[in-house]
């Protein structure tokens, strides 16, 4: 017996080979999809079909907020084009003071310390200081001819051009849309909403549409918004439909206001069921009353609502981190949640440290749909020997202490046994301990469960690969790298 124990003891010491196959993947799920703040489009398209009105709706997302009707009559300045060193357009029936033939088609450039304007045969027929301000006729529009540049089309638009410097150490022009506030809601409210959304979806669009025109600026840019996602879609005349016409009409200069005031109305597509506080989602920024993260029960109805899962292997995930991993990728731990699970702060682990990271970082790094995401790490190897994971062996102290000398002849030569048996082995992060997990092997192009067994402290897992193989680990809806047992 002494000497079956010796084998044993000589067998057990050989198994700390290196893994013959290793592998780490990771999977990120998430739920919304935008920055979380102020009204969820669907959300607000949900509420609609209950048969909310879009007073009720914008109260809702924007706390002990009120409507108001604007006294004014603004223009707002939307960025078309940026650094163009030739603008084209027709439809224009003034120029810098000059009268123009609507019928024809014209062209301007930078020139000398103003801006220059082109006949159609290319004859200079002005130079006029920037900006160079373009007119439509009243109550019709001007073309603005795009290029084979992507993102710039033609374009019809109310209002006027206005033709300016692009910058310091650029010869090229800004082209800004100088419209009326009734008619850039027209042109920004079926570009963000369908426009067969219920007609309460799209008057609480058009309110909340033009209150964050009213509210933000790019000042010192010569314009107040952009005219894509950095501010809210703008497509000019091409949005004007019948449909978020008559929302715009029926809310014609209605505002969102907070005691009194004009306030900002962030909205974005889908909250995932909850919107998030303003300060947890543009991290740094200031706390509003109004911009509180509130129940949002009808989002549902959002084909973003839930997402994932998205699986990248350890090389992508270095890839995508960069420098935001020392050393070689562990994990993603998450440090704070805002006021629904939207991540404020979390960690990248790498095998040289951690790095502290926003939401945000991790959103733009994976290009995730939202920052309401959790991310989960599961690395494999294989390698011979080893106890099936949280199950200990006979003799071991664990089981009760000491055994007979039979009971204990029995535990060598299992563990003999085990140790010349392959194994899947590695970590699960986050994992609780005790929870369940099971090795799956890839059999006639189907996995199937082939060992079960628990986590370990510190998220490990060692279960027995009963043959050569592929096999890999699952762990809940969320399944590992697959490795060979050969």
């Amino acid at each position: 017996m002494r000497r079956a124990v010796t084998l044993a003891a000589v067998a057990l010491a050989t198994v700390a080979a290196a893994p013959a196959d290793a592998a780490t993947r990771l999977s990120i799920r998430g739920a919304g999809f935008g920055h979380g703040v102020g009204m969820s489009q669907y959300g607000a398209y949900g509420y609609a079909q209950q048969g909310r009105t879009y007073r009720e709706i914008l109260r809702h997302y924007y706390r002990g907020t009120g409507l108001a009707v604007l006294s004014d009559r603004p223009e707002v300045r939307v960025l078309l084009q940026g650094g163009r060193r030739t603008v084209t357009f027709s439809g224009v029936v003034r120029a810098g003071g000059r009268l123009l033939d609507p019928a024809k088609t014209y062209s301007a450039r930078a020139g000398g310390q103003g801006v220059v304007l082109r006949s159609p045969a290319g004859r200079s027929l002005l130079t006029s200081p920037a900006p160079m301000r373009l007119e439509a006729p009243r109550d019709g529009s001007l073309l603005l001819a795009g290029t084979s540049e992507p993102g710039v089309r033609d374009g019809r638009y109310r209002g006027a051009l206005e033709l300016r410097a692009a910058g310091s150490g650029s010869d090229g022009l800004n082209v800004i849309n100088a419209v009326g506030l009734e008619d850039y809601v027209r042109g920004v409210v079926s570009a963000e909403s369908p426009p067969t959304w219920p007609a309460d979806a799209l008057k609480a669009q058009a309110v909340a549409a033009r209150t964050y025109a009213i509210t933000t600026t790019k000042a010192g840019a010569g314009f107040d918004q952009y005219a894509d996602t950095r501010s809210q879609v703008y497509r000019g005349v091409s949005a004007e439909l019948p449909a978020t016409d008559a929302a715009v009409a029926a809310t014609r200069y209605q505002i969102v206001t907070y005691g009194g005031r004009p306030v900002v109305t962030y909205f974005f597509a889908t909250s995932g069921g909850y919107t998030e506080n303003v300060e947890n989602s543009f991290v740094g920024s200031t706390p509003q009353p109004w911009l509180k993260g509130v129940d949002d029960p009808y989002d549902d109805v959002s084909p973003r609502h839930r997402w994932g899962p998205l699986r990248f292997t350890a090389a992508q995930v270095q890839r995508r981190l960069g420098r935001l991993v020392a050393g070689t990728f562990r994990r993603i731990r998450v440090v704070q949640r805002g006021a629904s699970p939207r991540i404020v702060r979390a960690q990248v682990v790498g095998s040289r440290g951690t790095t502290n990271v926003t939401g945000a970082q991790l959103r733009k790094a994976f290009g995730l749909n939202d920052t309401w995401a959790y991310f989960r790490t599961i690395s494999s190897s294989t390698r011979r020997g080893g106890s099936r994971s949280g199950d200990p062996l006979p003799g071991d102290p664990s089981t009760g202490g000491t055994t007979t000398d039979g009971l204990r002849a029995l535990a060598v030569l299992a563990a003999a046994v085990r140790a010349r048996t392959p194994h899947v082995s590695g970590t699960i992060a986050p994992a609780r301990t005790g929870s369940r997990v099971r090795l799956e092997q890839l059999t006639g192009g189907r996995w199937e469960t082939a060992a079960e067994g628990r986590i370990l402290a510190g998220g490990r897992y060692e279960l027995p690969a009963p043959q050569p193989g592929e096999y890999r680990v699952r762990f809940g809806e969320d399944a590992g790298p697959g490795v060979r047992v050969g």
